[in-house]
């Protein structure tokens, strides 16, 4: 296929530019995931069509539904409906047996039993697609963390690293290995036998898993689920708006230095009065009946003091707490209590302000406080939009806080099982998920077809609902994975991913064939966790195999570069699915996985290079 020239460079280092800064907007996060992917898909769409890469005829090699082909990607559709699926065991509580009796066996042990967890995905992704031993051990894991007192996100990105290290084994062990195989066939060598390569593979998976295991969980960050997995955090603090209303404690209040007495342990972040916003220091400030304070505390903080001043509940949203159901005429029952919500992905209160989202009413309960993760916020509490993670602090009458548990908007920290679950349909969600594994282990229908079929009988068998069951996906990994595949698929058609690897050819010719293997091995990596590891297993497995013709060695070790190579999928979570399917419930950001990803590759690089060479007897 011939190009010309100049314009293909061009196009090339264009591509190239699009791909750097995607990944620095992803990995900086200034901007939110789908936003990034939307403007980089938009960015690839204009270009492409602007300036069109056409062959000699004239015909258009890259066209505009290749670039957007990635939102029927299989690969994509598979997840989508493991996450389906995998939504259907949590709501009915099918796995909640499984995670007691590990717990069980581990008593006393928590940390044993997660190692030993870890170990056993790594063995079994060696025979099973990684996709649904991960999609399994999802929930299990999470139930762990959650009984020990963990975050969840300490075992997430473990759990996925050990399945990708564990498909590196065998040859079904990941489509990956497959590709390379049929590659080699298709050019001419032997077909991989089954355990061609598992001694190499379990030394690299075994670095690996020590790495999971001991190095891991001290770079990644501690973050609460939002479903409120994690016990409260007492130096948390929420934003609190308070009113001073006629005749109250806080009328005519004066400051000394700089603190108000009537708020003890708050700080008072700014003093709204009329359109005029007064920030710290409050020396010369007098407190006046209409006057908003927003203050700082934590929850025991707020909770002392909304119930030694009760009279000034009703002012932080203008109303009461109703006596009556309007609904039943009935009586409500039950004392005040405080509690904790979460607003949960994809709720309609989400972008709103609390006033636009309905809140009070349609639950009856106040809201006393918004805690938004660490961020310093100066403004008024109801002029604060509200987003997908945000804590509120709420009051409510029991029945009224307890009517919370089923509104699909938010998520009841204080309910212990989070959750209500369907357990009567436990064993039909078992059923449904155990057929989808069994058809795709078994290759009788591909994993795509098995999972999305699977999805559909979790709807019908009531193991879920289709609102439960369209929160259970997240847009997030829908945007990542279209653009991540756009940006594989300009890659390609420029030459952009052969020029990188005939460039490594030539820049290191005549060097020794251990640093020649060593480079090769990085490049791979690096192009695996920027274009997908299938593809960069189809590109690389004939260049590995001419490197090594022509520098007149055995062809296996650059064969090995490139299975363990493309398997390296740890920096991003767009390199592989199971990164995508734990990125959800370990609630990580884009550079989590470069933050404990990054020292993994590097670890494995150091082995393959010192491992290979001399497994092969070249030193």
């Amino acid at each position: 296929m011939g190009f010309e020239v100049t314009i293909t460079a061009w196009q090339m280092w264009f591509v190239f530019a699009v791909i750097a800064a995607a990944i620095a907007a992803y990995s900086v996060e200034e901007f939110p995931i789908e936003i990034t992917s939307l403007v980089t898909l938009g960015i690839l769409l204009v270009f492409f069509n602007l300036f069109p890469l056409v062959d000699d005829t004239g015909t258009s090699v890259i066209t505009t539904r290749m670039l957007v082909s990635g939102f029927a990607e299989p690969a994509l559709v598979a997840i989508i409906a493991l996450l389906v699926v995998g939504q259907g065991l949590v709501q009915t509580g099918a796995l909640d047996g499984v995670a007691n009796k590990l717990m069980e066996l581990g008593t006393g042990r928590g940390t044993i039993v997660i190692v030993a967890s870890l170990v056993f995905v790594a063995a079994t992704s060696g025979f099973l697609n990684n996709t649904p031993v991960v999609v399994i051990f999802i929930p299990i894991m999470s139930a762990l963390a959650e009984r020990l007192d963990k975050s969840t996100s300490s075992v997430m990105i473990p759990l996925s690293f050990a399945a990708i290290l564990g498909g590196m084994t065998t040859l079904i062990g990941s489509s990956t290995n497959l590709l390379v195989s049929g590659s080699m066939e298709s050019l001419g060598l032997e077909a991989l036998d089954f355990f061609a390569f598992t001694g190499p593979g379990w030394v690299m998976a075994s670095v690996g898993m020590l790495y999971l295991i001991f190095i891991a969980p001290r770079l990644l960050p501690k973050r609460s689920d939002l479903a409120g997995q994690i016990a409260e955090e007492d130096g948390k603090q929420f934003i609190a708006e308070i009113k001073v209303t006629p005749g109250s404690v806080l009328a005519g209040e004066q400051p000394v230095a700089g603190m108000f007495n009537q708020l003890p342990n708050m700080t008072v972040r700014v003093i709204q009065r009329g359109e005029k916003a007064m920030l710290p220091p409050f020396d010369e400030v007098t407190l006046q009946a209409g006057d908003s304070i927003v203050v700082a505390a934590t929850r025991k903080v707020l909770a002392e003091w909304f119930s030694h001043n009760p009279d000034l509940v009703e002012s932080v949203e203008d109303a009461d707490l109703p006596m009556i159901d309007s609904d039943t005429g009935k009586a409500r029952t039950g004392s005040r209590i405080i509690a904790e919500v979460v607003i949960a992905p994809a709720s309609r209160m989400d972008g709103r302000t609390l006033a636009l989202s309905g809140f009070h009413s349609q639950t009856s309960c106040i809201v006393l406080g918004i805690q938004r993760r660490s961020r310093m916020i100066r403004t008024s509490m109801n002029d604060i939009r509200l987003e997908a993670g945000d804590v509120l602090l709420v009051l409510g009458r029991r029945d009224d806080v307890t009517s919370l548990r089923t509104n699909p908007d938010i998520l009841l920290m204080e309910w212990s099982t989070r959750e209500m679950p369907k357990r009567a349909f436990a064993n039909r969600a078992l059923l449904i998920f155990g057929g989808v594994v069994a058809l795709a282990a078994l290759n009788i229908l591909p994993i795509e077809v098995a999972a999305l079929g699977g999805a559909a009988v979790t709807v019908l068998a009531r193991c879920l609902n289709v609102r439960q069951a369209a929160r259970s996906v997240d847009r997030r990994v829908v945007l990542l994975v279209a653009t991540a595949l756009a940006l594989g698929t300009s890659m390609q058609a420029t030459g952009g991913a052969s020029y990188l690897a005939h460039g490594l050819v030539v820049a290191l010719d005549g060097m020794s064939p251990t640093i020649i293997l060593s480079a090769f091995f990085i490049l791979v990596v690096v192009m695996t966790n920027v274009l997908s590891n299938n593809a960069t297993a189809v590109l690389f497995t004939p260049i590995a195999i001419n490197m090594a013709t022509e520098m007149n060695v055995e062809v296996m070790p650059f064969i090995l570069a490139v299975i363990f190579g493309a398997n390296c999928s740890f920096a991003t979570p767009i390199s592989y699915q199971t990164n995508l399917l734990v990125m959800g419930p370990g609630h990580y950001k884009f550079a989590d996985f470069l933050r404990a990803g990054t020292p993994l590759i590097l670890l494995l690089w150091l082995t393959f290079s010192l491992f290979i060479p001399w497994h092969y007897g070249w030193f």
